[in-house]
């Protein structure tokens, strides 16, 4: 009731965004395996996956978003599976099989892979924790890590979003209200774009928008920038889902244009 909700209204911000195209693990209340979830995401070649829940403890106080990405830890088992079943893992990383290679080249090849992916969704969590922080109180202030099976594919980055804790009255009844439900869509989505505006994947129209785009250097200032590119702060603003004129140094603006 809640978090396919949620789900389903990213699902219709993602359509409506120009270069990007959703695609839902499940449309309705049935069970997905957790390793189901994973090989509908990589044979769909998906650039990111994000699994969104609703956290509960028995401590109806508990409260707060959370943002996860895969542990070090749980990067390493998963990592010591995938070469000793590499055999039965064809096209494991971006479509290269590890079968016809030996166990030197497979560890370099995986190694890569995972490193690269973990660098990637940790960007990803933090854009996103830091929209959230906008609409919703934060249980923690820093992206946090686990093991968590959904997260473990080698080559999509991949995050894992707890909306609330549904166990606490307060925020089960902002989970319900249609209005916050789309305030955390938004949230998520202006993470994603973030993201993609960092990591725009090769030959998309993402990466040809990224051209349009300045980095931010120390000293320089929203209304500087804005100067430079002879355009408006307000526009500035508005195209980068601004709140304030607060920038920080190596963000990525997108310059609408003049």
């Amino acid at each position: 009731d809640v978090v396919l909700a949620i789900a389903r209204r990213l699902k219709k911000l993602v359509a409506a965004e120009p270069g990007m195209q959703p695609v839902m693990i499940r449309n309705g209340d049935y069970y997905v395996s957790l390793k189901g979830r994973i090989q509908k995401a990589r044979s769909k070649r998906a650039d990111i996956f994000v699994s969104i829940h609703a956290d509960a403890f028995r401590d109806r106080r508990a409260r707060g978003a959370s943002v996860y990405t895969l542990s070090r830890r749980g990067a390493s088992s998963e990592y010591a599976r995938l070469l000793a079943d590499k055999e039965n893992s064809a096209d494991l990383i971006g479509g290269v099989s590890l079968d016809d290679k030996d166990d030197l080249l497979a560890s370099v090849l995986l190694d890569l892979s995972q490193t690269a992916s973990i660098e990637a969704s940790n960007y990803a969590a933090s854009q996103v924790l830091r929209r959230l922080d906008r609409v919703t109180h934060l249980h923690k202030r820093g992206v946090e890590q686990a093991g968590f099976r959904v997260l473990k594919a080698p080559d999509v980055p991949s995050l894992l979003v707890e909306t609330a804790f549904i166990s606490n009255p307060k925020e089960e009844r902002k989970l319900r209200s249609p209005g916050h439900q789309y305030a955390l869509a938004k949230a998520v989505m202006g993470g994603i774009r973030g993201y993609f505006r960092r990591n725009p994947p090769p030959g998309t129209l993402l990466a040809a928008r990224r051209a349009r785009e300045h980095v931010i250097a120390r000293g320089e200032t929203l209304s500087g920038i804005a100067r430079q590119y002879r355009v408006s702060v307000d526009n500035l603003r508005r195209v980068n889902d601004l709140d304030t004129d607060m920038v920080r140094v190596g963000e990525v603006l997108r310059i609408p244009p003049g």
